[in-house]
């Protein structure tokens, strides 16, 4: 790790991120005990705990010195948002200029899969349970047996054979 790296750490569903700043200390999204969350010079070792610290690599980047001096003009603030503000949106802007989130962006194509997963089950009338899976949600569709009976049964009604050749 060098000064101006964006480094990382997982921490079970989510990964944390913050600047090196070369000196022993980083510069990330703290949650004190009371009060917001705000960016924060603190011992690169209350990001890292007892993880194993990664580097986020980019292929363009600003110097090490502009990641530091962008990383000092957020010391303080305090407008944390989980889905448009977050740890990796800092440091990923930080780097490059462009607050980003590889970790949002994932989170949001799970519920997508699972939003679109639901509209063609209730499109076809299919019974739904959703359950959490991950960042994600998995529809369970239950056998659609009482549609095509009403199906059938609506043809039947209208006069016409829906299964004309069982006759």
């Amino acid at each position: 790790m060098a000064r101006g790296d964006h480094v990382y750490v997982h921490r079970g569903r989510y990964s944390h991120h913050g600047i090196d700043c070369g000196d022993g200390t980083v510069i990330h999204y703290v949650r004190p005990r009371v009060g917001v969350r705000r960016v924060a010079r603190t011992a690169f070792q209350e990001l890292a705990g007892d993880a194993k610290v990664h580097v986020r690599a980019y292929d363009e980047r600003v110097s090490p010195d502009e990641t530091i001096r962008n990383a000092e003009s957020r010391l303080g603030t305090a407008n944390y948002h989980l889905l448009r503000n977050n740890c990796e949106h800092f440091a990923a802007w930080c780097c490059t200029g462009r607050a980003v989130s590889a970790q949002v962006r994932r989170w949001l194509l799970g519920a997508q899969g699972a939003l679109a997963s639901f509209v063609a089950a209730e499109s076809m009338g299919a019974h739904l349970a959703l359950l959490g899976a991950g960042a994600g949600l998995v529809a369970v569709v239950r056998p659609m047996g009482r549609r095509r009976r009403w199906q059938r049964a609506t043809f039947v009604a209208e006069g016409v054979d829906a299964h004309p050749m069982a006759s």
